[in-house]
């Protein structure tokens, strides 16, 4: 069996032994957190040393309007992000998963596959997808080529010939773009509940049941969403230092949103609809349009939003685990985050719409709490991005030893949440994505914002021939 499909049966949870294991940690690792840590904690020195001077800083800009209000304003955000960090941490506590239902319960699903230039590893999909310990006869797999120019196809017939009547593919005749592909899937689907699953992606056989149950147990719920961890995190330092990261906001964070019944994004990679609440919203969604231009990217978070939008509540399923893959380089991790980002404008402003309004029966506070989170990312992005040059201009030594000390004391919570549920090591990377994410993508909040009209997927290109 292919190693990609192995890792599938795995278990979520690590062993005691591995837990507090090491010895995955390379000599390159350990360089790097060395290193890492010589500089936050030199940074922490620093800034007690230099006490004096932030002092004087301080005094010097409380005695001027704008200092006075940056003060105000500072305080004010760093208040409500404690209040609000406690809020999830409450909610997080109380959080329990659905367990899988009885096979006679679980309802008949369509899943749906969107490829487009994956080759080799939409055959990992599927394979893993049919391997699914989930009732042959109420399982329908569709897979659908969105115009891919490699051999994506072929593979896609390979599983066809493997797996036969299990397994149906389609091929558009040219790139029309993911929510295209999903479109036609959505119509040619025949189960009670739609599953879609990026085609870079491993489901673990418990994964399907484990996800739809939520569905059975609550007649309103509209849908679930699936935990993404990172499948390519074995060398690559991003998709290790992401791994880390995808664990507190895909466990942590929607765990607690799942609490309030409103996940605010059921990811691509792994996503469950009730039919009924998708053809609700399915033309509205397939003919979005920002800003008089037709959306083609977000198309997860834009589902999401239409179901809550009907009142129905979305949940978090942490034990229907999916990996998947991940850039390696730079280049293409800040082209995923500003597809990310544009889309995440572009939402808040769709949610806003409803959000204040009498939309669902449950209390609709924590949502609206959710919300204002979301604006006070965007809303502040350029304020800071420009108070962070003036004082590396201005204060570079304090600027910079503060910004690390900082990052010492705030990493360490999600590097705790991943030491208690993974592995103390690996949590260490959180510290190293900090740092990366700081000085290396801090401009991608303002850049989204500026071209959150633009179009285009950005990562799905064919490597340049040379």
């Amino acid at each position: 069996m292919n190693t990609d499909l192995n890792i599938a049966q795995t278990s979520s949870r690590p062993s005691f032994s591995k837990l507090f294991s090491i010895k995955s940690l390379s000599s390159r690792d350990i360089l790097v957190f060395t290193a890492t840590f010589i500089l936050l904690v030199g940074a922490l020195i620093t800034v007690i040393q230099l006490q004096p001077a932030f002092e004087q800083l301080h005094l010097e800009r409380i005695n001027t309007f704008w200092g006075r209000l940056l003060i105000y304003v500072s305080i004010g955000l760093l208040a409500f992000k404690i209040i609000f960090l406690s809020f999830i941490f409450f909610l997080r506590l109380k959080y329990r998963p659905v367990q899988s239902v009885s096979n006679e319960k679980l309802p008949v699903l369509t899943v749906i596959v969107p490829a487009y230039n994956e080759g080799k590893l939409v055959w990992k999909t599927l394979h893993s997808l049919a391997g699914s310990h989930y009732p042959e006869d109420k399982v329908q797999i569709i897979s659908i080529d969105d115009g891919s120019q490699d051999d994506t196809w072929a593979w896609m017939q390979k599983a066809k010939h493997d797996l036969g009547d299990r397994l149906s593919i389609f091929q558009q005749p040219k790139n029309k773009g993911k929510r295209h592909a999903l479109y036609r899937g959505f119509k040619l689907g025949t189960g009670d509940v739609f599953v879609t699953v990026d085609s870079d992606s491993i489901v673990k056989t418990d994964t399907l049941r484990n996800l739809v149950s939520p569905f059975v147990v609550d007649s309103k719920c509209g849908a679930v969403a699936g935990n993404v961890q990172v499948l390519n995190n074995e060398k690559a330092m991003i998709p290790r230092m992401l791994n880390v990261s995808f664990a507190f906001s895909f466990e942590f964070t929607r765990s607690a949103q799942s609490q309030l019944g409103s996940v605010l994004c059921t990811p691509g990679a792994l996503a469950a609809y009730r039919k009924e609440a998708v053809l609700n919203c399915l033309e509205d969604w397939m003919h979005q349009t920002f800003m008089g231009k037709t959306t083609d990217i977000g198309e997860d978070r834009a589902m999401t939003n239409m179901i809550l939008k009907q009142g129905m509540p979305v949940r978090f399923q942490s034990n229907a685990i999916v990996l998947t893959n991940i850039p390696e380089r730079y280049k293409n991790l800040y082209k995923m985050f500003i597809r990310w980002e544009r889309s995440n404008v572009r939402e808040n402003i769709k949610m806003s719409k409803f959000a204040f309004t009498n939309y669902r029966e449950e209390s609709k506070v924590g949502p609206r709490i959710l919300l204002l989170n979301q604006w006070i990312k965007v809303i502040f992005a350029y304020p800071f991005m420009i108070l962070m040059l003036v004082f590396i201009v201005l204060y570079p030594i304090l600027f910079i030893s503060s910004t690390l000390a900082s990052i010492l004391v705030f990493s360490s919570i999600p590097a705790l949440f991943y030491a208690k549920s993974y592995n103390v090591g690996e949590s260490l990377w959180i510290y190293c994505y900090s740092l990366f994410y700081i000085f290396s993508l801090f401009w991608i909040t303002p850049y989204a914002i500026a071209t959150a009209s633009r179009r285009g997927w950005l990562t799905r290109d064919l490597p340049k021939k040379a």
